[in-house]
């Protein structure tokens, strides 16, 4: 399986963002995916989970302003972050259920006071 994150940035607090997170080695379609971030100096963190069945979880510092979605003609999925805040600074990862040993490289998103 291979996972490519992309669409970081530098963005200001109260702006937004999408990642990508295109798959290629399985399909999305029948894997339940999350969406991960690791902040420097600190463990990776669970953020969004979408199910087969297109039901979804959030964690709670993300509950209301985060999104997961997926495309399964793309094999894509994405994670579309508003009312962003400098502590979701991190780098952000997506992966399979059961996780995948070959993680991506995730994509940095900085947000700037």
């Amino acid at each position: 399986v291979q996972l490519v994150e992309s669409g970081g940035g530098l963005v200001q607090a109260g702006g937004s963002l999408r990642l990508s997170c295109a798959v290629s080695g399985s399909a999305v379609s029948i894997n339940p995916m999350v969406w991960y971030r690791q902040a420097p100096g600190k463990q990776r963190e669970f953020l969004a989970l979408s199910r087969r069945d297109g039901s979804t979880n959030y964690a709670d510092s993300v509950k209301g302003r985060f999104t997961i979605s997926r495309d399964n003609d793309r094999n894509t999925v994405y994670l579309h972050m508003n009312s962003l805040k400098p502590e979701d600074t991190a780098v952000y990862y997506c992966n399979l259920v059961p996780p995948s040993n070959d993680w991506g490289q995730g994509t940095q998103v900085t947000v700037s006071s």
